[in-house]
């Protein structure tokens, strides 16, 4: 039953009150239950991409989150039992670093508390701000599961974890080894490959000389790394590389501490890069370390946690910071004339850490822990090849499928104190286990002299469960088995390869079927002009201000307009405001017809179909189309062309024709006209606002309650299809009015003819258009604003009419009483002159080589701008001219 204080009427305000119908309809939502799904019926699954608890609402996540509720909207109103999962992300560097800064607000250093009293912390601070991430997508209108709420230590999810790793740990998938690792020396952890982030810097290549031992021969390298040949313990040449044949197996001697160091051959080595020749320092470089474990060289770690130098290195260089140690020793070596060639500068990619930003530091960390990918991996790639997985947009099919190729082992390790601590213990006898449950005593031997390991998991292997340790994994749950295989997945490109990947992996080993059928890729927000938004740029658009200042409902439509293909969306308010105007424009529609229709007294229901006008049926001709165009668009994930074609209808069709149009009836018909016209906008509107519903939730609850004809709208059924409503010759017949009344629009606008002023028309036209303009009349005569209109298949006679052509038919307006010809000619000849002079001074300036060459590019820009409006305004006043004679 409808709340009578939520039907637009006469009564309520003239304009829509996005925060009044938020603040009234959520709660209720909720309270109601409608955002819950049972497991049985058919089964729709997305789970929310797991937002960090230290993290605020920004416009990547109410983009994201508005896909996502659209899907999910529309599935619950199919009758589907439709379930979208929320969590959040316990995000372990990111709310270390967080708490730690709280702590050294208050002069507290974290390992003066200790793991346990941080750990404590850290669940403190979670407790009080962790869900406001939660709360503030509430804001956007999110019909998420709330009930169902994870979170990624939960006890449950924790479980899950313990049980994978422990289950792929017995399996032989995850080891133990020390390996080159991407070490972030400002978090002090290490990091998998895909966390790590490559961007060009400006750098030096350094080319210094290494001396022969046995004579006094040398061999020359570059590098961009100068500071670390104080850990150098090989040379290495290419194997065809006949410059330098002669001396693979000979050994150079070090410049500060007199090691020796052995020439080797290795096929990784590009003879073009440099002098063909490369030092090697196995423990600070990947392609170094895989060439010393071939050439069995040692590993020499001259780097700390932090990237100072260490104790291994001579005295005049230890403590010495990574940057600094670069410039001494550079210095050093130019001291000893071992600078063979001017330092140039040198552009390279260097890794940085994802989250704080630092260059990543390649170092030996001591014993790591790593999944072994290659047994894991092949399962992955073979169920999006088979189809069993697709991409929307298709081309992300490429981009995964190349980068499970090069797959390499996963580092989980991280030396943090929040997250999941692995669950490996060790014995004083030097056993080690693995379980899920903290054992009391070592499984091999009984001693219960035990200890975990120190560090934590990657908080990605906790995030590559979640299409189904949400879901009560390891469990043998209700939900488990309905809802997994879930159906969508809605992310960021940006995490394809840290998560969607991985949850892939981790789903065909752990449940033996894909986590999902579907994987659609967004872009990334940006600001009007494409850059990325950051508070450096002063650029941010928060989403939140936008909720508050335009409303949920325009947020969403704004964001909604702008998602095509997974592409990156420059986003404005100027969409969120478009988005504003339209909920307006469908509240102003929505009490014109709910005053003409009452629920009351009168069905839902349209009148018999041979008692609809041509107008009308045309406007069911319109909807059954849009109805088609929006359902294709949201299975296919386009989701900007659903926008587009509801918006249309709403907007250019229902409103600005069909009201129009049946005003005639409404407003001056019989009362069984009256009665039919109200019913047919009625109808319309109805499954309109259903049509829109999962876009922009508020504006159309508010006004569907006026119909009566449920509890919610939320869950009233999508509009059935009614193929029978496809009229070609109705839209035929109305397109020929349409193009007359604009026409006509268009000569009263550009000749400044008031609204009001009736014009006189005639239609000239041959036989079968005449008919229809005559069908059309009142319709025509009505939407043009004419006092009278006549339609014949002769020209008459006489003159003193100015004739204008539109669908194939001549119309002819009197000019005599309406339009001064000679001086609406003066008028037109003298903003002809003014558009031709703006015209020939910006194309004088364009043709000045000095200005284009010296002007900013915005200057140059608005010139063409110019040019091009003038030449536009030129050719629109002499086309009025002609109209003229």
């Amino acid at each position: 039953m409808a709340d009578p204080e939520r039907t637009p009427s006469s009564d309520t305000p003239s304009g829509y009150d996005p925060r009044r119908a938020e603040q009234r309809w959520y709660p209720l939502w909720v309270e109601r239950g409608y955002f819950h799904a049972e497991p049985n019926g058919e089964p729709f699954c997305i789970v929310l991409p797991p937002p960090n608890i230290t993290g605020a609402l920004h416009a990547g996540h109410a983009f994201n989150g508005t896909i996502q509720d659209m899907l999910t909207r529309r599935r619950r109103m199919q009758g589907y039992a439709a379930l979208w999962l929320p969590g959040t992300d316990h995000a372990g560097i990111a709310t270390q670093v967080v708490v730690e800064r709280a702590l050294a607000a208050e002069g507290v250093d974290r390992r003066e508390l200790g793991r346990e009293a941080f750990v404590d912390r850290v669940w403190a601070w979670r407790e009080e701000y962790g869900d406001t991430i939660i709360e503030q997508f509430k804001a956007l209108g999110v019909s998420a599961d709330w009930e169902r709420l994870r979170f990624t230590m939960d006890e449950g999810l924790s479980k899950a974890v313990r049980v994978a790793f422990v289950t792929m740990y017995d399996d032989g998938l995850i080891y133990r080894g020390e390996r080159i690792v991407n070490w972030c020396p400002r978090d002090t952890t290490a990091l998998s490959d895909s966390e790590v982030e490559h961007e060009d810097v400006d750098g030096e290549l350094v080319t210094f000389r290494y001396d022969l031992t046995e004579d006094d021969g040398h061999i020359d390298v570059a590098t961009t790394r100068v500071e670390t040949m104080l850990g150098d313990t090989g040379i290495a040449v290419h194997p065809s590389d006949e410059r330098y044949s002669a001396l693979v197996g000979r050994t150079v001697r070090h410049p500060f501490d007199g090691r020796d160091l052995p020439i080797v051959a290795d096929a990784a080595v590009d003879p073009a890069f440099g002098t063909g020749a490369v030092k090697v320092t196995p423990a600070h470089d990947p392609t170094d370390f895989e060439i010393g474990q071939r050439a069995d060289l040692p590993l020499m770690n001259i780097l700390d946690a932090n990237a100072r130098l260490t104790d291994v290195v001579p005295p005049e260089f230890r403590g010495l910071d990574r940057y600094v140690a670069r410039r001494v020793v550079r210095e050093a070596l130019a001291g000893q004339g071992r600078v063979v060639s001017e330092v140039r500068p040198f552009v390279h990619p260097v890794g940085h850490c994802y989250r704080c930003h630092t260059e990543i530091e390649p170092w030996i960390a001591g014993l790591q822990w790593f999944v072994a990918v290659d047994r894991l991996k092949g399962p992955a790639i073979q169920a999006v090849e088979d189809g069993r997985i697709t991409f929307a947009p298709e081309r992300w099919k490429r981009n995964y499928l190349q980068w499970m190729e090069g797959l390499r082992d996963w580092n989980i390790s991280r030396q943090l104190w929040w997250g999941h601590r692995i669950p490996v213990w060790y014995c004083a006898d030097g056993h080690q286990f693995a379980a899920v449950e903290d054992p009391v005593a070592c499984a091999t031997c009984g001693s219960e002299r035990i200890e975990q390991d120190p560090d934590a998991l990657d908080t990605w292997f906790s995030s590559q469960l979640w299409p189904f340790s949400t879901l009560g994994w390891p469990e043998d749950t209700a939900d488990l088995r309905f809802f997994y295989p879930t159906s969508v997945l809605v992310t960021g490109y940006e995490i394809l390869y840290l998560w969607v990947a991985r949850m892939v992996m981790s789903g065909m080993y752990l449940m033996g079927d894909i986590p999902f059928h579907k994987v659609v890729i967004t872009g990334l927000v940006r600001d009007p002009i494409g850059r990325k938004m950051s508070k450096s740029l002063g650029n941010v658009i928060d989403p939140l201000d936008l909720i508050r200042d335009h409303g949920a409902d325009a947020t969403r439509y704004g964001l909604a307009r702008l998602a095509t293909g997974g592409q990156d969306i420059p986003l404005s308010v100027e969409a969120i405001e478009a988005g504003r105007r339209f909920g307006n424009k469908i509240w102003n529609a929505t009490r014109l017809v709910q005053g003409a229709f009452d629920p009351a007294s009168q069905a839902l229901e349209l009148p018999p179909l041979e008692r609809l006008t041509l107008p009308e049926r045309w406007l069911l001709s319109r909807l059954e189309t849009c109805r088609d165009e929006v359902d294709l668009a949201i299975e296919e994930f386009r989701v900007a062309d659903a926008t587009v074609a509801i918006h249309r209808f709403i907007w250019s069709e229902f409103c600005d024709w069909g009201l129009e149009v049946e005003k005639l009836r409404l407003y001056g018909g019989s009362a069984e006209e009256r009665a039919d016209a109200g019913a047919v906008l009625a109808w319309v509107l109805e499954r309109s606002l259903r049509l829109l519903h999962p876009i922009m939730p508020f504006v159309t609850e508010e006004a569907w309650q006026g119909f009566d004809e449920g509890e919610s709208i939320m869950i009233a059924p999508w509009p059935e299809s009614h193929p029978s409503h496809l009229d070609e010759e109705a839209e035929r017949g109305f397109a020929f009015a349409q193009d007359v009344v604009t026409e006509l629009r268009r000569f009263r606008k550009a000749h400044g003819l008031a609204d009001s002023l009736p014009l006189e028309a005639t239609i000239v036209a041959d036989d079968e258009r005449a008919a229809t303009g005559r069908a059309l009349q009142s319709e025509i005569a009505k939407l043009a604003g004419l006092g009278s209109l006549d339609v014949t298949a002769n020209l008459p006679d006489g003159g003193g009419r100015i004739r204008l052509s539109a669908a194939g038919v001549q119309i002819l307006v009197p000019l005599a009483g309406v339009l001064d010809v000679d001086a609406e000619s003066v008028r037109l000849s003298k903003r002809l002159a003014d558009a031709q002079a703006e015209q020939g001074k910006a194309a004088a300036k364009l043709g000045n080589e000095t200005f284009v060459a010296k002007a900013p590019p915005d200057v140059v820009a608005e010139q063409h701008r110019r040019l091009a409006a003038a030449e536009d305004e030129a050719a629109a006043i002499r086309a009025q001219l002609e109209e003229l004679g």
